[in-house]
């Protein structure tokens, strides 16, 4: 009895602990004026940009592949109760709000694809990206090109950003997923050992302490400045339980006989921190109520 007492004290101590980590982040996401990128404060490869002709590509529609994607996401889809979790379908949407993120921030050798499984042109860039030192780029480099070539996300789906490739891939028709995606490769343009800060992602606790929120706020301090309610709102309850699951996992890997209960609690505690948050914007900036979301304005195609 007194075993079991310790560890529920246990598991209280450490989910507080993720309850404050997540209001920390919380309380970070826009309480600064939004801070564009520049080119001149970036660290870039010009034999990187001479391959980046085409800034965003699409992957040609494959029903019955994109069928079984959706079908292998739907456990994170109920994870994050967002039916656009791994759905194989971006819409034009989604695509113009990164574009003008990247835009925006003066994003220039960033690729993204979209739904789009390219391995051999993913490996040209690998051996294009001289801002990234060729120790890295050969030994820690090529394992997320090999994952990705073997494991494709074209199936198993899973947003992310490739630092050795300067590759965003977007399986989600989720703006917010994609400008946060975008916020990783804001946070990489700005470093200069940029394998070794990749290196720092391999490490059990960082990640969701640093590296996630760092892309995160970025993305929520920009859909502030640029954004609607309706852009902000949906945005804080995404990617609020989205951290809850980096960082469950990861402090699950320090306490592993705890391992599900956190990953839940994290769970859990995003999605309530992103509901609290999202209806704090309301009276934060009653104004925004009637201003026109991402989705509801104007794509470039119809635009005179």
């Amino acid at each position: 009895m007194m075993l079991r007492t310790c560890g529920r004290w246990k598991f209280a101590h450490i989910a507080i602990g993720l309850c404050t980590a997540l209001c920390l982040f919380a309380s970070g996401c826009v309480t600064a004026p939004y801070r564009y990128g520049a080119s001149s404060g970036y660290h870039t490869s010009e034999q990187l940009a001479a391959v980046t002709d085409t800034q965003i590509e699409r992957g040609r529609r494959r029903p019955i592949i994109d069928g079984i994607g959706w079908v292998v996401g739907i456990p994170d889809k109920i994870m994050l109760w967002n039916r656009r979790v791994d759905n194989h379908n971006i819409s034009p949407e989604t695509e113009q709000a990164i574009a003008a993120y990247l835009a925006r921030n003066n994003l220039t050798t960033v690729k993204v694809r979209l739904n789009q499984y390219a391995p051999g042109n993913e490996w040209k860039r690998l051996v294009a990206n001289k801002s990234v030192g060729w120790g890295w780029r050969y030994t820690l480099g090529t394992t997320p090109w090999l994952v990705e070539t073997v494991f494709t996300g074209r199936l198993i789906g899973g947003d992310h950003y490739n630092p050795f490739t300067n590759t965003v891939s977007i399986y989600s028709d989720i703006p917010a997923v994609a400008m946060h995606e975008g916020g990783h490769a804001k946070d990489f343009a700005r470093r200069y050992y940029k394998g070794t800060y990749a290196a720092g992602y391999l490490l059990p606790v960082p990640p969701p302490l640093w590296y996630e929120p760092v892309a995160s706020n970025d993305a929520l301090s920009y859909l502030r400045a640029e954004g609607t309610l309706a852009d902000e709102q949906p945005a804080n309850r995404i990617l609020y339980p989205a951290y809850g699951t980096y960082l469950g996992e990861s402090i699950s890997t320090v306490v592993p006989a705890l391992g599900k209960p956190l990953y839940v609690a994290g769970v859990l505690g995003g999605h309530l921190a992103g509901r609290v948050q999202a209806r704090r914007i309301v009276r934060q900036r009653p104004e925004r109520i009637q201003q026109v979301s991402f989705e509801e304005r104007p794509s470039a195609e119809t635009e005179p």
